[in-house]
């Protein structure tokens, strides 16, 4: 499967890699160039791969708030919210973002590799709210970076300083209506633009439009490795449906005064595992799988590892159990051989 802008991804010299059944640039310039830029500039993002969903009706409200883990009637209009879908076990079927457009219709953005599986599910428990999968008529890019506001502001009239974290609006950009989300996946300030999947020219005008910042394009790698140093999971690797959000750093997003599908199955739950982070203090970097090991017994696994291009150094995700704690000793097994680590939190770097 290919996003609308895939020729525009060969044309500037992409490396395509296969995602979840799509053609999706990993890098351009590189992993760590377009990490960097993105950290100390603006990047581009192709993220139309992930699937949006439009939920409307009456009942609509309704459907969401029993899908998600966390609190939908804190939202007003033109709001967002990010969170946990979980099955009557507690396991996340999916992390989500449910933007409030009123009452009776909703989007929602999901995981490409969950378009199908959440569209099923999200149906089955519609409550009789018409569910649209909007996936391919709408595409999606994310402009992320300190420099984003800058670049964006000089194709919209529409005040961004008046756009709120996790909060969205409808303005024209070269003429087409688009909306308007802050929101992204990097640690950094930055939008997210849904608009009709036929306007692709709208990619080329952005690059135009931030050259003066030295924006550049950005690809899956760089995205990765942007999340991962900002402590945000990634479906997959780090969550899944043998997951719940009270073993990883999501207990934030569940709302136990609400009632959601898999609430019963969470409060009664006994969490003896939980999701750190970890700095490898050696120059090895950790792999998905590792195995890790505490006083020579194995405890737990890697869910994400890479090199830390702002913090130079080689960091992770795993699973522990829960008494162990920040700060504490620890071995990764790379390749098989033991290298010493160190369980930090999950959140490496914070924006300034």
């Amino acid at each position: 499967m290919k996003t609308p802008f895939y020729e525009i991804h060969k044309a500037l010299g992409a490396k395509i890699v296969n995602f979840h059944g799509w053609e999706m640039p990993l890098l351009y310039s590189g992993i760590v160039d377009e990490h960097i830029n993105v950290r100390t500039s603006v990047g581009l993002f192709d993220v139309s791969h992930m699937g949006r969903f439009k939920i409307r009706g009456s009942t609509a409200y309704g459907c969401i708030q029993n899908l998600l883990t966390n609190d939908v009637s804190k939202l007003r209009d033109r709001q967002a919210v990010y969170s946990p879908m979980c099955n009557e076990s507690g396991g996340i079927v999916d992390d989500i973002i449910a933007f409030r457009i009123n009452m009776e219709d909703f989007l929602v953005v999901c995981n490409a590799s969950n378009r199908e599986k959440d569209l099923e599910w999200i149906v089955e428990h519609s409550q009789l709210a018409a569910v649209e999968n909007v996936s391919d008529r709408i595409a999606l890019l994310a402009l992320q970076g300190p420099l984003a506001q800058h670049t964006l502001q000089k194709v919209v009239a529409l005040d961004l300083d008046q756009l709120r974290p996790f909060e969205f609006a409808f303005a024209k950009i070269f003429g087409t209506e688009c909306m308007i989300s802050r929101t992204g996946y990097t640690g950094e300030d930055g939008f997210e633009l849904f608009f009709d999947a036929s306007k692709v020219e709208i990619w080329n005008r952005l690059m135009d439009a931030g050259s003066q910042f030295t924006i550049k394009p950005a690809g899956l790698g760089a995205r990765d490795t942007l999340r991962l140093e900002a402590g945000l999971m990634l479906y997959g690797n780090d969550i899944d449906e043998n997951t719940t959000p009270l073993e990883v750093p999501l207990k934030w997003a569940v709302k136990f005064e609400k009632d959601f599908i898999g609430k019963r199955a969470l409060m009664n739950m006994q969490v003896t595992r939980k999701l750190v982070g970890f700095e490898v203090l050696e120059k090895r970097i950790p792999r998905r799988g590792n195995e890790v090991m505490v006083n020579g017994l194995k405890v737990g696994f890697v869910t994400s590892g890479s090199f830390s291009p702002t913090l130079k150094k080689p960091i992770g995700f795993c699973f522990v159990p829960i008494q162990v704690q920040i700060g504490q000793s620890i071995e990764v097994d790379i390749g098989g051989k033991l290298y010493k680590a160190k369980v930090t939190s999950t959140r490496f770097y914070r924006r300034k």
